[in-house]
């Protein structure tokens, strides 16, 4: 297994294991066998007596650029960003050894960051910990995508010999922040080895690393009781192979893991021998709304949740689980809802687990930050009478709600024939006669392959409306199928009826494949965050996207992240286990799902334009900057970005 450095214990923290695209290995760009094997030794460079300038190279670079482990150094600038209030803008800063200055072990060396807060010339304030984040960038399969949280207002990391390490900076702005400039720094300070941590570092990494596995072990059995067999018998299996490693290294007793902070630097050092990154942050007279004005539903599986943390459906664990992942979620302005998938493409979709008459109900539905909610049918999956009383007596209830507007019921996945089709107008059916308002989306990249509703293909897609008329009110169309003819939207467009509620959302999966855009592992930064660019320009008023946590089934929460065969890698996961990283609970956002954020974000400041300007000028504005004109054909540079997003600063403040 490969180790890493995160946190403020540097020599202590072993890296997640993170399966291979060929089914094994690192995937981290790093040699097997990490730190093990290695002569252990101390440095001639005393750190606290060189300027850490001359030890490492240290540079910004944007939040859109894959900053990978061979990326070359480039000149320290000021970074300087430009945030709404109720936003979130990132960068990054990258950190490149020169020479080694006594990490041993393999390492390069140890850096010690210090962040300090954001001050305005009022004396306000943006705060360390809270508005202001700091991650390391780790590398998936060799490219940067997990955003480990590190330590504040002080951390620690180590550096690898001839590797950039990236470290992710978030400034979160709040609603109510006053406007005006911040401005603050970070000090970057090599720090001078320990001689007797290094002697031992191998072994205390070897320790902590069976240490942990001897706990997941002993997780994996205590929650076996009442399970299935097939279940119990893989959790054996795991167990059994973790007791196999730990028999072969007797190095775990007496582990002792030391999780302190280290005490801050003395001033004169910072001020004296650190590298200083200035951070100043424009903050606007300009709030983004609090529900975002394009809803973007994400699927979050209940089953990989059951499944990873042990936590049996329906028990007090399990709600508390998928609590954690609903409040979570809601910081990326989306709307998440939670899947199980049944017989031929059935879903079964809800966003709250709590039934609609359960105080938890109202506290999710009304919550401002949902633009909408997944509406669970129970007939999906049984059609008895129970499941059929149930959907009543929940639709009763919600559509008496002032939130009622936000709902939707998710059906059917991608229906191929006559006969799913037709089970999609069946179960609206059923809804309608307790709520004939009420909404029903399907996601479609064809019409019923046995009775074709047109000449070719792409007009019989084009019909599908006409054909699940007045069973289905959100059309929801995969990107995929008008591939770069983006004007193939507007035939979509005009066989709706939006004046009795019919809308036209869009989705990605597998496809649209590169150069277009999606959110695969190894794709662009520009053309992650281009997702939602595209959905503004093309007029969709809705996104979905079918899972964010869909990675390969494991019974252990920090188990080896496998992406699921026959899928493009990252598709369908959007965010990682804590507890691969690190003894977190919480889960670790992907570089992928900030640049969804960002899109999002974007979106806001082309609404504000086009309301002050009209919508042919807010997608003028898209083009002549250069950041978006096509599918095939948008900014592959940050540079462009921030000159749409000052332009608007420019014209839109008060």
């Amino acid at each position: 297994m490969d180790e890493t450095h995160v946190g403020v214990n540097p020599q202590e923290v072993v890296v997640p294991p993170v399966e291979g695209v060929a089914g094994g290995g690192t995937g981290y760009g790093w040699s097997d066998g990490g730190l093990h094997g290695t002569n252990c030794f101390t440095g001639v460079v005393d750190p606290t007596k060189v300027p850490t300038a001359d030890l490492l190279h240290v540079w910004y670079m944007p939040s859109t650029t894959n900053v990978g482990q061979q990326e070359m150094p480039h000149s320290l600038e000021p970074i300087s960003l430009l945030a709404a209030r109720n936003e979130r803008e990132s960068a990054q800063i990258a950190l490149r050894p020169k020479v080694s200055w006594g990490g041993g072990c393999g390492v390069a060396g140890v850096v010690q960051i210090h962040c300090m807060d954001l001050c305005s010339s009022s004396g306000d304030r943006l705060v360390v910990g809270q508005s202001i984040t700091l991650r390391r960038v780790v590398p998936i399969l060799g490219v940067p995508d997990a955003l480990v949280p590190l330590d504040l207002p002080l951390t620690q990391i180590s550096l690898l010999p001839g590797e950039t390490t990236s470290i992710w900076v978030s400034v979160d702005v709040p609603a109510g922040q006053p406007p005006g400039q911040y401005e603050g720094q970070l000090f970057i300070t090599a720090l001078k080895a320990d001689a007797e941590s290094l002697t031992h570092c191998v072994a205390k990494t070897e320790k902590y690393e069976m240490y942990r596995e001897l706990q997941n072990g002993f997780e994996a059995l205590e929650s076996m009781d009442g399970k299935p067999v097939e279940e119990v018998v893989g959790r054996a299996k795991s167990v059994a192979m973790t007791l196999q490693k730990v028999l072969l290294s007797p190095m775990f007793s007496e582990l002792s893991l030391e999780n302190g902070s280290g005490d801050m630097m003395d001033e004169d050092i910072l001020t004296n021998m650190s590298v200083r990154v200035k951070l100043s942050v424009t903050v606007w007279d300009f709030t983004l709304p609090i529900t975002p004005s394009l809803p973007a539903v994400f699927g979050v599986s209940e089953t990989v949740i059951e499944d990873r943390f042990g936590v049996r459906h329906g028990s007090e664990e399990w709600y508390d689980a998928l609590d954690q992942h609903f409040k979570w979620l809601l910081q990326y302005k989306i709307s998440p809802f939670f899947c199980r998938w049944g017989d031929s493409m059935r879903v079964l979709t809800y966003t709250c687990p709590w039934p609609a008459d359960h105080p938890k109900s109202d506290e999710y539905y009304s919550d401002p930050r949902l633009a909408a909610y997944a509406v669970s049918c129970a007939p999906v999956l049984s059609c008895d009478d129970a499941a059929k009383d149930s959907l009543r007596k929940e639709v009763e209830i919600l559509r008496s709600k002032d939130h009622w507007s936000k709902a939707y019921f998710y059906l059917w996945d991608e229906p191929l024939n006559t006969e799913q089709y037709e089970s999609i107008r069946s179960m609206s059916n059923e809804i309608k006669a307790y709520a004939p308002n009420a909404r029903v989306l399907t996601t479609y990249y064809c019409g019923p392959s046995d009775a074709p509703l047109a000449p070719s293909p792409f007009e019989a897609f084009v019909k599908v409306p006409k054909y699940l008329r007045p069973h289905t009110q959100i059309f929801c169309t995969s990107e995929w199928v008008l591939g770069n003819r983006e004007d193939l939207a507007k035939d979509i467009i005009s066989e709706l009826q939006p004046e009795n509620g019919e809308e036209w959302w869009t989705y990605v999966c597998m496809g649209p494949s590169d150069p277009q855009p999606n959110w695969h592992l190894g794709m662009r930064g520009t053309q992650h965050r281009a997702v939602m660019w595209r959905v503004w320009k093309e007029g969709g008023t809705g996104f979905l996207y079918w899972g964010a946590n869909c990675y390969e089934k494991a019974m252990v929460a920090s188990a080896e992240i496998r992406f699921r065969r026959g899928l493009p890698p990252g598709d369908g996961v959007l965010y990682y286990p804590g507890e691969v990283f690190s003894s977190s609970h919480q889960p670790v956002a992907s570089a992928r799902l900030e640049r969804l954020l960002s899109g999002l974000q974007d979106i806001e400041y082309l609404r504000l334009y086009s309301s002050r300007y009209g919508r042919e000028e807010g997608l003028a504005l898209l083009e002549k900057t250069g950041v978006y004109l096509s599918p095939e054909r948008y900014t592959l540079d940050h540079i462009p970005i921030d000159v749409m997003r000052a332009e608007i600063y420019r014209t839109c403040r008060s």
